[in-house]
């Protein structure tokens, strides 16, 4: 393949360097955390909850992020946020140097240690790294599956083609985007002839993604598609049809400079006119469709601004690349500022303000309210129903210890959470029960005072009332 590192650097002239930026970074961030002020948010303390409840799939996503945080938690003896969080650190730490070891391959030692320096400090990996995603279980699957790629399309080892379907195979457990693994290799393969790894290669690594899969195929497909459901429901257009809205598009186009930066961004869309070599062409195939796809689909509906992530693993190590000296340098100065200040504003929080309310607002108040509500169902002795998941994710979590039963709202028709499918209110409960609502319920009932409403819950109208449990099935 025409790379720009005819002859790819020993391990042991990039890699000691590239591990002490890993080292540092990693470790910053880890100390940052172990000083955070705000609390779990509703998506962390859920995917905590699905570790104390192991399987093979869940509601929403696919179950490798509960699988990590469960054995980190019991390994540390812990379940404190510190110890929910601390993967996403040490994990992008990891993709770092995978990455880096793809930059050797294909351009040598220098751009080794510059793709690892950059990756560390782009905007989501700093943000991946203080709060635990899927999309940082991902990482360093979807990263290792690119590299094996290519060392595939080298060695021609059926070794590193498993390899290749394993990890993406990983990736695939943590989250489904890393499907666009899948469309960019085969682009890669069509266009880019020295990626072509061979039929029996090919088909090893088709063999061993779908072994890695196929404990949560077979889970959905026992549970009605469940997170299938949930994922066409995200895409919005296949349900409701439709809107082709240009400013919804260009509004996700724009966010993606947040995501990965002004400089590395402007540098990607540069290297995708203007491909120099087939190294060049193979990472645009690999990094291009998440981009497109979700393009189209912000075209139609709407999209969130991570949900083209999987762009950028092949995509730093083609910014790199392109970019000149002067230009990584721009980057990574210009990405610093974020990577420093974020941790930073954990720490502080809840300062700084933004108007009336603190920067973080969103990710503070939640663990009081809980506390507040489990000790007025203590004192009443009460079960606790509830139909707003935000509420009920933490409930689960800052209750974790506490002799409280928590439930989820009756629900008609398919299950609107995690919590509605398996924790819903039994109908043969009998007797009263606390219900927490935003204003009011149709059953009649006690109200009781004494919910503590801050940060994020401030300007709700949360409200606790006792009432007959039967009711509850009736409206």
């Amino acid at each position: 393949m025409q790379n720009d590192a005819p002859n790819p650097p020993r391990l042991n002239e990039w890699l000691p360097g590239a591990l002490i930026l890993v080292v540092v970074a990693v470790g910053l961030r880890l100390l940052a955390l172990a000083f955070d002020h705000t609390d779990l948010f509703v998506d962390e303390v859920q995917y905590w909850f699905w570790g104390q409840n192991l399987d093979f799939g869940y509601y929403s996503k696919p179950p490798l992020i509960g699988w990590v945080i469960r054995l980190v938690t019991d390994l540390a003896g812990s379940d404190a946020a510190f110890w929910v969080r601390m993967p996403g650190a040490v994990l992008h730490g990891i993709t770092a140097l995978i990455l880096g070891a793809l930059a050797a391959r294909l351009a040598g030692r220098t751009a080794a240690l510059w793709t690892v320096a950059l990756y560390l400090s782009l905007p989501f990996v700093s943000l991946g790294s203080v709060m635990i995603s899927t999309d940082t279980i991902m990482a360093p699957f979807y990263a290792a599956a690119l590299l094996f790629l290519f060392r595939t399309a080298e060695t021609r080892r059926a070794s590193d083609a498993l390899a290749v379907g394993v990890c993406a195979g990983l990736a695939f457990m943590a989250k489904y985007a890393a499907i666009y693994i899948l469309a960019g290799a085969g682009l890669a393969m069509i266009f880019v002839p020295m990626m072509r790894p061979g039929w029996r290669n090919l088909a090893v690594m088709i063999l061993g993604f779908a072994l890695v899969i196929s404990p949560n195929v077979v889970w959905n497909l026992s549970h009605d598609l469940t997170t299938v459901s949930h994922t066409m429901d995200n895409a919005g257009w296949v349900r409701h049809g439709a809107k082709f809205d240009l400013g919804s598009l260009l509004t996700f186009f724009g966010s993606q400079f947040g995501v990965f930066g002004v400089i590395p961004m402007a540098a990607l869309v540069w290297a995708y006119l203007r491909p120099r070599t087939q190294a060049h062409v193979a990472l645009i195939l690999l990094s291009i469709p998440a981009i497109f796809a979700v393009s189209i689909q912000s075209l139609m509906d709407k999209a969130y601004a991570n949900w083209a992530i999987a762009t950028y693993f092949a995509g730093t190590v083609l910014v790199v690349m392109v970019l000149p000296r002067g230009g990584r340098i721009a980057a990574l100065a210009l990405n610093g500022i974020l990577a420093v200040t974020l941790p930073v504003l954990l720490i502080l929080a809840p300062w700084p303000m933004s108007g009336d309310k603190p920067l973080l607002n969103r990710y503070l108040g939640r663990h009081a309210l809980s506390e507040s509500i489990l000790t007025l169902a203590e004192r009443e002795d009460l079960p606790v129903v509830a139909s707003n998941r935000d509420v009920l994710a933490d409930l689960f979590y800052t209750g974790r210890d506490r002799d409280v039963a928590l439930y989820a709202m009756p629900e008609t028709g398919r299950p609107s959470s995690y919590y509605a499918q398996n924790f819903t209110l039994p109908e043969e409960m009998l007797g009263s029960v606390l219900v927490i609502s935003v204003g009011d319920i149709t059953c009649p009932g006690e109200a009781f005072d004494g919910l503590v409403r801050e940060g994020t819950w401030v300007k709700t109208d949360l409200r606790a009332t006792r009432v007959k449990a039967a009711c509850l099935f009736k409206n």
